[in-house]
């Protein structure tokens, strides 16, 4: 009777060693994934890389739009200044208000 629980108690020592070198090797769930599951995470890792994608495309398209609208702004302000001052002489200063005056 000795030697039975003996033999049992090795057997199952030798058992659950194996076990945790798979589950290490392995994982722990080696035997239950499916193709079903690899699929469904190759899938999510394509959603994933395409919505990282759309993101960078949106990201690029908004930096040129806003830049597109401060070269626009810049250029209006240019035309502005011109329309104003269109003989290339400095504008009045807005402190002294007079005129400056060219020296011969």
């Amino acid at each position: 009777m000795a030697r039975d629980y003996d033999s049992q108690l090795l057997e199952s020592v030798a058992v659950r060693r194996r076990r945790m070198r798979d589950a290490l090797l392995f994982g722990a769930q080696r035997g239950r994934r499916t193709v079903d599951e690899r699929l469904g995470k190759v899938f999510a890792g394509i959603a994933i890389a395409a919505v990282l994608c759309a993101g960078c495309v949106g990201w690029s398209f908004l930096q040129a739009t806003l830049a597109k609208q401060k070269a626009d702004q810049k250029k209006q302000q240019q035309q502005q200044e011109q329309m104003y001052n269109p003989s290339g002489t400095p504008a009045p200063s807005a402190t002294g208000g007079a005129k400056a005056t060219e020296k011969p």
